[in-house]
């Protein structure tokens, strides 16, 4: 599998094992098919596993804590994450420092590699919506993550590019940069049920902008939570963005058919071909999802042509 320069990090995967299918966040599964996935894609050259206390109640950390019993293969990275929204500043510290401790149990662990903010950041003028204000994210995040970074227990640590971009975008340009930001990266430039902010969603200008201060860009949502996909595999509601998205990416379905694969495999090489994008967070939840995503990423990055055909169907 090809290996790319993850920022500051250093060199990872193309594609990271994402915890949310293993969690059981995108449909059922079993334990014994979770494992097996995990273990499936660490053979495969996955060198990169994102999780969160969120992903089935902390079900996606038991999972690689139970296959890997506290020991890691040599190279491979996790990650895990702590949601805060608008917990008042002195209780930065202490949530975050419990949120890990917990993940580390379940993971069997003693450390990770990143730890990421699992929050909106937002302007300090939006207080009233449920996330972590960009001065809170500033005065009180940032030194609660440079304090437990020193303490040994992580190596880096990150935020969730979802929630207004000016204040993603102005916590990318801080005299204290994040590690890794994760990013909306998908045909659609779309988060779905994701996108909250009444400001203009613009996840390639976010991208952008995380390169060109060395903050490496994990794409997430590459299908889209199904949407980029031959067919969404769960029940949602007609006026579901989901659905919605599903609709519009009708022309990409027929493109992908022209193509001879699937949706999803064309979704994914998409988002690998994307300029400045380091690696691909998966939300496949079983082995047969998982060899799909890894024989896109064996056929290498699509061609201009290849882009541009993408572009043009969606566009119409």
């Amino acid at each position: 599998m090809e290996l790319r320069n993850l920022g500051k990090i250093g060199q990872v995967s193309a594609l990271t094992l994402g915890g949310g299918g293993i969690g059981a966040v995108w449909g059922e599964r079993s334990r014994d098919q979770a494992i097996a996935t995990v273990l499936d894609a660490v053979d495969h050259g996955i060198t990169l596993i994102d999780l969160a206390p969120s992903y089935g109640n902390g079900e996606a950390e038991n999972v690689v804590g139970q296959a890997f019993k506290g020991d890691l293969p040599s190279g491979i990275k996790v990650t895990t994450k702590c949601q805060l929204r608008n917990v008042p500043g002195e209780e930065i510290y202490p949530r975050l420092i419990e949120s890990l401790h917990e993940s580390l149990s379940r993971l069997q662990l003693n450390h990770v590699d990143i730890f990421l903010l699992h929050s909106n950041i937002i302007p300090d003028r939006d207080l009233a919506e449920n996330g972590t204000s960009l001065s809170t994210y500033t005065d009180y995040v940032i030194p609660a993550f440079e304090k437990i970074k020193t303490s040994g227990l992580i190596s880096h640590w990150g935020i969730t590019g979802i929630g207004w971009p000016s204040a993603i975008n102005t916590a990318l340009e801080e005299q204290k940069k994040p590690a890794v930001v994760q990013c909306i990266a998908n045909l659609l430039d779309s988060g779905g049920g994701l996108d909250r902010s009444p400001e203009k969603p613009n996840p390639r200008k976010t991208i952008e902008l995380a390169h060109n201060n060395n903050v490496g860009v994990m794409g997430i949502r590459a299908v889209q939570a199904g949407a980029l996909t031959d067919k969404i595999d769960r029940a949602l509601p007609n006026d579901h963005s989901e659905i919605l998205d599903y609709a519009k990416a009708a022309p990409f379905r027929a493109l992908a058919k022209e193509f001879g694969i699937s949706s999803a495999m064309l979704a994914h090489r998409y988002t690998l071909s994307m300029k400045n994008v380091d690696t691909v967070v998966l939300g496949v939840k079983n082995q047969n999802e998982l060899q799909e995503c890894l024989e896109a990423e064996s056929l290498g990055r699509l061609s201009t042509e290849e882009i541009k055909a993408i572009d043009d169907c969606i566009s119409v």
